[in-house]
C-alpha cells in the first residue's frame, strides 16, 4: 500500500468512526475519488483495531465500571442490579446488529458498496438526525434507558449495515428520538460501539486469517496507530462540541454530501 494512502485512510477512519458522518461511507468514498485502489480486508482489520483501542482507552473508567458491576450481577442472580443496569442495555442493544450482521452482512458488502448508495443513505439519515435534534426532548441521560429503549437503539443501530448509514448517527438518532441529551445519546453509543466494533473487527478477522497471501505488517501498525490516536482526540472533542451546539452541523454535511455524490454518481445525471 502507498504510504500516504495509507496514513489518509487510518486519518478518515479515526476521524469519522465516532462522528455521525459514517466512516465506511468515506473509506469507500475516499479512494473512489482519488483514483485509488480498495485498501483490502487487512487494513479495514487494522484501523478498526486502532479506533477500539481508542474508545476503550477514552471510556476506560466506565468500561471498567460496567463489567464490574456485571460481573456482580451475574453472581449475585440479579441480572439488573442498578450497578449493572447499563452492562446489560448495551448486550440487549448489540444483539440486532450482530444477529443483522449474520443474516445480511455478506450481501451487504457485495451489493451495496456503492457511491448512488452511500448517497441516498446520507441523505435520508442526515434528515433523520436533524428531525430527532430539533424535535427530541433531550432531557434524560443514558442512564435512564429501558430495555425497550436500548433495544429500539439497537435496531436502528442494524441500519448501520448499509454503507453511508453511519452506526454512530443512527444510535444518536435513536438516543435522541427516546429523549436522550445530545451528550448522552453520544455517550451511549460510544459505549456500543466497543461490543460492536469488536465483534465486527474479530469477523474480519477470522476473513483476514483465512485469507491467502502476505500481510504488511508495517503498515498494518502503522495505519492502526495513526487511527487510533486520531479517534481518541476526535472523542472528547466531539462530546464538547455536540453538548454546545448539538447535531444539526453534522446533518447539514451530510446533507451536502449526499447531494454532491448524487450529482457525480446519480444514472440520471
Amino acid at each position: 500500500m502507498d504510504p500516504v494512502h495509507a496514513i489518509v485512510l487510518a486519518l478518515v477512519q479515526g476521524l469519522t468512526e465516532f462522528l455521525p458522518i459514517s466512516s465506511s461511507a468515506h473509506l469507500i468514498l475516499v479512494p473512489a475519488l482519488l483514483g485509488q485502489p480498495d485498501q483490502g480486508l487487512a487494513f479495514d482489520v487494522a484501523v478498526h483495531v486502532g479506533t477500539l483501542a481508542a474508545v476503550a482507552a477514552y471510556l476506560r473508567r466506565d468500561l471498567g465500571a460496567l463489567a464490574g458491576g456485571w460481573v456482580r450481577s451475574v453472581l449475585s442472580g440479579d441480572p439488573f442490579a442498578p450497578e449493572s443496569r447499563m452492562a446489560w442495555m448495551l448486550i440487549v442493544a448489540t444483539l440486532p446488529v450482530a444477529a443483522a450482521g449474520l443474516v445480511a452482512g455478506e450481501a451487504v458488502e457485495r451489493h451495496l458498496r456503492a457511491p448512488i448508495v452511500i448517497a441516498a443513505a446520507n441523505l435520508v439519515f442526515a434528515l433523520l438526525l436533524l428531525a430527532a435534534d430539533r424535535w427530541g426532548s433531550g432531557t434524560r441521560g443514558e442512564g435512564s434507558l429501558t430495555i425497550a429503549g436500548a433495544m429500539l437503539i439497537g435496531c436502528a443501530q442494524a441500519f448501520a449495515l448499509v454503507p453511508g448509514a453511519s452506526r454512530s448517527g443512527v444510535t444518536i438518532t435513536a438516543g435522541l428520538a427516546l429523549g436522550l441529551t445530545p451528550r448522552a445519546a453520544a455517550r451511549f453509543s460510544f459505549l456500543l460501539a466497543v461490543p460492536v466494533i469488536a465483534l465486527a473487527g474479530g469477523a474480519k478477522g477470522f476473513e483476514l486469517a483465512a485469507a491467502p497471501g502476505a500481510v504488511d505488517w508495517t503498515w498494518l501498525g502503522i495505519g492502526a496507530l495513526v487511527a487510533g490516536v486520531s479517534a481518541y482526540a476526535c472523542i472528547g472533542v466531539f462530546l464538547a462540541l455536540v453538548a454546545r451546539v448539538g447535531l444539526w452541523p453534522f446533518a447539514v454535511y451530510r446533507i451536502a454530501l449526499g447531494a454532491i455524490l448524487l450529482a457525480l454518481f446519480a444514472p440520471w445525471g
